[in-house]
């Protein structure tokens, strides 16, 4: 089996240390601190240039929920657009419906805009917060998303293992599953073992100090103690580990057959 490893990147530096840590895709975002937002185009462009990283780039508009208005909906539409023309892989995405429902008009429109480009098109973890995971990935596969990230509806994928590897067995050979959330060296062979899926997504995070991020009363601070002058990172060594871990399980897997 050929396992893959997704590494979450808020940034050019990001996606340059999960290439040098064996990573070979990325989600591009901007704006990690509030779970992700529209990826930067001009990073976009330069890790397509200077990097062999498949780069899925995510589109989102704000902070907060996937409940989008027209407004919002259309400029989603126009910014896929724009990555795509500019080396995007893919778009990562979600739309929902007040009653967090898959919006299925809106996923379509977005699948077919992707799909014209002949790249992926990826649901974001959008699914997590739906009412009915069955339901949701259904939809999801009639619109004919190629992938979907999940936690299995959890905070952290390996407390989701159940639903994720429900989907794997009923949904797999339909719609690729990806877990996401807390996945590490540490976890992600029971992730594979005992789900059956083949694809990860990490954010193998760390921190790096801004010693300007507060002084006298003014704070841009917002990260918890005891990372208040620091922001997150991809660490090339944590993507080193967890990458090393899948080749461990893959040569495992090999002498087993």
């Amino acid at each position: 089996m050929n396992y893959i490893v997704e590494i979450c990147t808020g940034s050019y530096e990001d996606c340059i240390a999960a290439a040098k840590g064996g990573a070979k895709r990325v989600e591009l975002n901007s704006a990690l601190s509030v779970g992700g937002l529209t990826a930067s185009l001009a990073v976009l462009k330069r890790v397509k240039k200077e990097t062999d990283l498949k780069v899925i780039c995510m589109v989102r508009p704000r902070a907060a929920g996937f409940c989008y208005g027209e407004e919002e909906y259309l400029i989603m539409l126009e910014e896929a657009a724009l990555l795509l023309d500019h080396g995007a892989d893919g778009i990562a995405f979600g739309f929902l419906h007040a009653d967090a429902t898959v919006n299925v008009e809106y996923t379509n429109q977005m699948t077919e805009r992707i799909h014209s480009y002949q790249k992926e098109a990826v649901f974001h973890r959008a699914f997590d917060v739906t009412k009915d995971p069955i339901q949701s990935i259904e939809q999801l596969i009639a619109c004919k998303v190629d992938r979907v990230l999940t936690s299995g509806q959890c905070a952290k994928a390996i407390q989701g293992i159940d639903l994720i590897r429900e989907l794997q067995i009923r949904y797999g050979k339909q719609i690729e599953i990806l877990a996401g959330s807390g996945v590490n060296a540490n976890n992600v062979k029971e992730l594979f073992s005992k789900t059956g899926i083949n694809q990860v997504h990490s954010s193998c995070k760390s921190f790096k100090e801004d010693p300007t991020t507060f002084y006298h009363q003014v704070s841009y601070a917002y990260l918890p103690a005891p990372h208040e002058r620091e922001y997150d990172i991809v660490d090339e060594q944590l993507v080193q580990q967890l990458v090393q871990e899948v080749k461990e399980l893959k040569k495992e897997m090999d002498l087993e057959k």
